[in-house]
């Protein structure tokens, strides 16, 4: 548990109290995204009657980038509240095809996943998975194969 709530090493260490605040933030972020990518938008239109439309993932990825930033003052990369967001960071990437964001994403979870979940664990094997295929899309077949390999 503590390698998943990993602090920062900073000069001056952040209080419990400025960490307690950071974990509730980062829960109520994460419920945030949650209500955001399933939200749907109705408007009303005089010809077409209602039009629905989910949250745009610009505004989700937004979300996750000011969370990360946010949540990066006190929090290490490896702790797991920012990488439940930059997990869902990768995914809005991954839908938008941004190959590279979502590749810059990807590269961050990675040792903290394998570092956190067990050998063979399914969760690492998926984000080896899509690093494979990451690298392979962007053309870096070695970095591909070596990936698809782990």
């Amino acid at each position: 548990d503590k390698e998943k709530l990993e602090i920062r090493k900073l000069d001056v260490p952040p209080s419990p109290e400025a960490v307690w605040d950071m974990i509730k933030y980062a829960r109520n972020v994460i419920e945030e995204f949650r209500r955001a990518k399933h939200y749907k938008y109705i408007l009303y239109h005089p010809f077409i009657a209602f039009l629905d439309f989910f949250t745009p993932p610009t505004e989700l990825l937004e979300i996750c980038e000011l969370s990360l930033e946010k949540m990066g003052a006190i929090f290490e990369d490896s702790n797991v509240y920012m990488l439940h967001m930059m997990y869902q960071a990768m995914g809005v990437c991954l839908y938008v095809q941004d190959w590279e964001g979502a590749l810059r994403y990807g590269q961050k979870i990675i040792k903290p996943y394998s570092k956190h979940y067990p050998a063979y664990s399914l969760n690492v094997a998926s984000m080896w998975l899509k690093l494979g295929r990451l690298y392979m899309t962007l053309e870096n077949r070695t970095a591909g194969a070596k990936a698809l390999k782990r």
